[in-house]
């Protein structure tokens, strides 16, 4: 499909991450762009700011005439009225997943893939690259805060997006340069189980790859891959890694290390070795790299990023310098407010696995805080798949308020509520509370490191908080 030839598109769930990511792209380019949402939000707002027409009833007839192109989420059902409009009219319907992997194939593009960690990598890579030099466009999966969107606009060849497992959508593109940061269960109800996961889902995405490109695996992943060339990057371990991690004044401060081969060296000065050794000695170091991001996951985040730069020829001022630039993406371990006595985090967790590094870097950054957590479940299936995980991740809290399950595109599963979790855990600081009520609830109890965890509404509750902790001084 020739994408200059779309004039008129109409996105069904256009308020999704990912959709409303390909709908700035096409708006940039001067097409006329249209859409559907089940609900209002900050985004669409935005979105109709930028001068793209949105509506929030489920009404064909608000369907304008002459549109070239459908683009749709799974996220929004077949039976929908106005899908069936474009079945019925025999108007092109295209998954997102679709669009993003004809863009992939006309431009050379680094995938971003895994469970967790791909949007954060995603904007890194983004930021390192343009930091560099390299103004490459990119599709991300969140509100990248040094360029407020998700998406960034380019003018190199180089195109960055997140290749999301969900629905086998990675399977979609045709990357030049492809990382997997995690493969933890996710999605078991698309995929069956986790073996089916990693085999017909991230291991048929490496073989997506170009014969001539390149895979960075977390090293602890690289025994899935044992077929396939790739490159591994990890903490204290991996071909590039993350070495002497330690907290100072705030900031996550490492040794960032990396071989000599596959470095594209034009960058560099003929004597270069880093800010340690010489590329001769196989491995070159760069010490005292800084990152504001919070965690060790982000620390393995930022290093697979910046092997990627390396390979793109982006320098060590460059890379250090967008790190200490990098402010995050909204909803990632986000700081709402701060100060002397009272912390707020805003963070998008919803797996356990996710819920463990939120929760381990907030316990590193502030030592002998008491911790109390705000979390909404996302989806009935993984609250059902996940239970046991969520129970004893939460359980590290100080004190934890659990919320009802957010649906999202899943209807109700019998037994399943947000009381298989809440009854399987151990903490005696518990609570079942409501998005209505969980304020009420905080402002009896002590405060001192707060943060509201999920993936659904529960950010309708992260401004009130924000000004209640605003409003005592």
């Amino acid at each position: 499909m020739n994408f200059s030839e779309i004039n008129k598109l109409y996105f069904l769930g256009i308020g999704g991450i990912g959709m409303s990511a390909i709908a700035r792209y096409f708006n940039s380019r001067g097409a006329e762009v249209f859409g559907y949402d089940k609900t209002e939000t900050a985004l669409t707002k935005k979105l109709v700011e930028e001068g793209m027409t949105i509506h929030y009833d489920e009404d064909p007839s608000k369907i304008p005439g002459g549109v070239d192109l459908v683009v749709w989420t799974p996220a929004v059902p077949r039976e929908h009225l106005e899908m069936q409009y474009f079945i019925a009219n025999n108007i092109p319907v295209k998954k997102r997943a679709e669009v993003l992997g004809i863009i992939s194939r006309n431009n050379p593009t680094i995938a971003i893939a895994g469970t967790h960690g791909k949007t954060t990598t995603s904007s890194l890579v983004t930021h390192i690259l343009r930091t560099g030099g390299i103004l490459c466009t990119a599709f991300l999966g969140g509100i990248a805060q040094n360029y407020k969107s998700n998406y960034v606009e380019g003018n190199s060849d180089w195109v960055v997006v997140e290749a999301d497992e969900y629905d086998r959508s990675f399977l979609q593109l045709s990357p030049k340069i492809a990382a997997i940061m995690s493969m933890d269960p996710d999605h078991l109800d698309i995929y069956g189980d986790v073996d089916k996961m990693h085999e017909s889902g991230f291991m048929a995405f490496v073989q997506k790859v170009d014969i001539n490109g390149s895979i960075y695996v977390k090293n602890t992943l690289a025994q899935f891959f044992e077929n396939q060339k790739v490159e591994t990057f990890g903490i204290n371990q991996g071909q590039y890694r993350a070495e002497r991690i330690r907290v100072e004044d705030g900031w996550f401060v490492f040794d960032f290390v990396a071989p000599v081969v596959g470095i594209s060296w034009e960058a560099f000065p003929a004597d270069f070795g880093g800010s340690v050794g010489n590329r001769s000695h196989g491995e070159i170091r760069f010490e005292n790299v800084k990152t504001a991001m919070p965690g060790r996951h982000n620390i393995e985040n930022a290093v697979a990023a910046a092997a990627i730069a390396l390979q793109l020829g982006v320098t060590e001022e460059a890379i250090r310098k967008a790190l200490t630039t990098f402010k995050g993406i909204k909803r990632r371990f986000q700081f709402i407010h701060r100060d002397d006595t009272t912390i707020f985090i805003d963070d998008y967790a919803h797996h356990p696995t996710e819920i463990r590094a939120a929760v381990g870097a907030a316990k590193e950054l502030f030592p002998g805080k008491k911790l109390t957590g705000i979390f909404q479940p996302h989806l009935f299936s993984r609250t059902r798949d996940f239970q046991n995980g969520f129970a004893e991740e939460l359980d590290k809290l100080d004190e934890i308020f659990l919320l009802d399950i957010y649906p999202a595109r899943e209807k109700p599963i019998p037994g399943v509520t947000s009381d298989i979790i809440f009854n399987k855990m151990k903490n005696p600081n518990k609570h079942r509370v409501t998005l209505d009520n969980v304020l009420g609830f905080l402002k009896n109890k002590k405060i001192e490191v707060l943060m509201t965890i999920g993936a659904g509404d529960i950010d309708t509750v992260v401004e009130p908080i924000g000004e209640w902790l605003q409003g005592r001084g």
